[in-house]
């Protein structure tokens, strides 16, 4: 394979470190949240972005689509949290064919009372090894790149429109 850009020693140290860090991270706040809260991560990102949603509500589809969730592992994870009563499925009146996922006010202050222990874990494992020109450095880095996904997010829906379009 004579076009591949094989990664140099500099970028395969970097490569192999952030695999490492992000495996850890997320580890950590596994752990620290079932300790505390007795909840994964994941159910506690549905909490979040529902809390910070209008009416704490969201299509089951915008919040897959924001958690980049599968539909099927969302739809267990709302199942879990429904059971718990922090989360309750509805269907809008003016189109039953669009199930909404609504954080009740039990599933809130589960949310609130889980959230200080895992600010702590992040500001321990993320931030505090950082002086604050490193912070802003990994914001701009991190900027960059959630940009770049999203021009190639971008390309390949106007190839994939482009593909619907002459296949018609």
């Amino acid at each position: 394979m004579s076009g591949t850009r094989w990664l140099d020693e500099e970028e395969q140290r970097t490569w192999r470190a952030y695999l490492r860090t992000s495996q850890l991270l997320q580890e950590a706040l596994e752990r620290q949240l079932q300790r505390d809260s007795g909840m994964p991560h994941a159910y506690y990102m549905i909490l979040v972005v529902l809390s910070e949603s209008p009416g704490r509500t969201m299509t089951m589809t915008e919040l897959s689509a924001m958690l980049q969730y599968s539909v099927s592992r969302l739809s267990h994870a709302v199942s879990r949290l429904e059971e718990k009563g922090w989360v309750r499925r509805v269907k809008r009146p003016e189109d039953r064919r669009t199930t909404v996922a609504e954080l009740t006010d039990e599933g809130f202050a589960a949310l609130a009372e889980a959230a200080p222990g895992h600010v702590e874990e992040v500001r321990q494992v993320l931030f505090d090894p950082l002086t604050p020109g490193q912070v802003r450095q990994f914001g701009e880095i991190l900027d960059t790149i959630l940009s770049a996904f999203e021009c190639r997010r971008a390309e390949e829906a106007e190839r994939f429109r482009a593909l619907d379009v002459t296949a018609q």
